[in-house]
């Protein structure tokens, strides 16, 4: 679990900084495979076999197509990050907020998964995830079930 005597307005900044950090990465990587897949598309010369040709360019095309929209949910992704106030201090699981359980420490914002921040792990998850959806709305002291386990709310920033 956090460190509750951490600056909660810094870890928070912290985990956001380093989700907005992945979401950059990841977006990168995605750019790099469009370029390419546009590459392979425009330097394909037609040889002898006239349906090869169309083949490969097609399914270049489709690659770029598919990496661009991969690329536009990375981007939806960030602009859900920009969303974020981490000066605000939740009464409540909400959209933005740290929330720490006897078990493990939740960050309310988009579904990344487990990530560590000064050697602790944080599972950054979505309302609309099964947990999230547990969570929402609840307060400290309030106890959830999630997957046959039972959960205390010990802190919400």
């Amino acid at each position: 679990m956090i460190d509750k005597n951490s600056n909660d307005t810094q870890l928070k900044s912290l985990i956001l900084n380093r989700l907005i950090e992945i979401v950059d990465e990841k977006a990168a990587i995605i750019k790099s495979e469009i370029e390419l897949a546009i590459e392979t598309r425009d330097s394909e010369t037609k040889n002898n076999v006239g349906d090869k040709f169309e083949n490969t360019r097609e399914m270049m095309q489709l690659e770029v197509e598919k990496n661009m929209a991969q690329l536009n949910k990375f981007e939806m992704l960030k602009n859900e990050l920009s969303k974020i106030d981490i000066y605000k201090n939740h009464n409540c699981v909400e959209y933005g907020s740290l929330v720490s359980t006897n078990e493990n420490s939740y960050y309310i914002s988009i579904g990344l998964g487990k990530i560590e921040i000064n050697s602790e792990s944080v599972y950054c998850i979505s309302l609309n995830s099964p947990i999230g959806k547990i969570l929402n709305n609840k307060k400290v002291g309030d106890e959830i079930n999630f997957q046959d386990k039972n959960f205390l709310i010990t802190n919400i920033v």
